[in-house]
Order: structure tokens, then sequence, then C-alpha cells
């Protein structure tokens, strides 16, 4: 069986795809409305809609849904400690190291030395849930 983490790996690649497909859409229409002239000025707009996206998608699909669609596709779920779902200040904050790649690593890095999954998880009392278990 593999291991909750490497799900949770899987599960974040899986995520990022789905986050491109979107920032593409998104930026393809700010260049439409923007700067129809340029042919790579779309790519000007990637700094702002990235992070925009990043935050939007991850907070969202977590507080609503319990998963984003590469935790639910891992069947694992965002919980409260106590088996609650989360609330949009967990939300926000549990993600908040997610808008760019350096963050997550040294959120992840941080809580394994204290002894959490992530340091972020741990301050918003946040956990990710085996479905199959």
């Amino acid at each position: 069986m593999v291991s909750v983490f490497t799900r949770r790996v899987i599960a974040y690649v899986l995520d990022f795809f789905v986050v491109s497909a979107f920032m593409w859409i998104v930026s393809y229409l700010c260049y439409l409305i923007f700067n129809p002239v340029s042919v790579y000025g779309v790519y000007q707009f990637f700094p702002i809609v990235v992070p925009i996206l990043i935050m939007v998608y991850f907070v969202y699909c977590e507080k609503v849904h319990g998963a984003t669609v590469g935790k639910a596709l891992m069947y694992l779920q965002v919980r409260s400690r106590n088996g609650a779902y989360i609330n949009w200040a967990q939300a926000i904050v549990r993600n908040l190291s997610k808008i760019f790649w350096i963050p997550i690593i040294f959120d992840w890095a941080i809580g394994r030395i204290i002894g959490h999954d992530r340091i972020l998880s741990y301050f918003t009392k946040t956990v990710v849930i085996d479905e199959l278990r």
C-alpha cells in the first residue's frame, strides 16, 4: 500500500495540473482584454494570476468539499483535528505556503522537525485523513 505522504505528493502534482489549466484560461482571457496586440503579452499576467488562482482553488476546494481534485482522487480529506470540516480561516492559513514551491518545502521540513506533517497544519489544527482506512 502506498503511504499517505506519497499520495499527498501525487495529489499536489494532480492539483498543479488543474491549476495550470485554469491559469492558461484566465491568462488568455486577460491577454484578450488587456493586450490583444502582443502575442507574448500573456506571460506578464502569470505572476499575478498564478498565486490568486492557487489560493482560490485550494481554499475553496478544501473548505467547501473537504478536498481538492487531487486529494479526492487519492482518497484524502482535510479536516480539523476534532473531525469537523475546516473553516475559512483554517483553509486560508494552511494553504499560504502553496503559493510557490519553496515555501511548501520549508513548511513540510519544519513540520517534520517538530513532529507534524506541516507547520501550517499544526498552527491551524488540521489534518489530512485517509478515507481508505
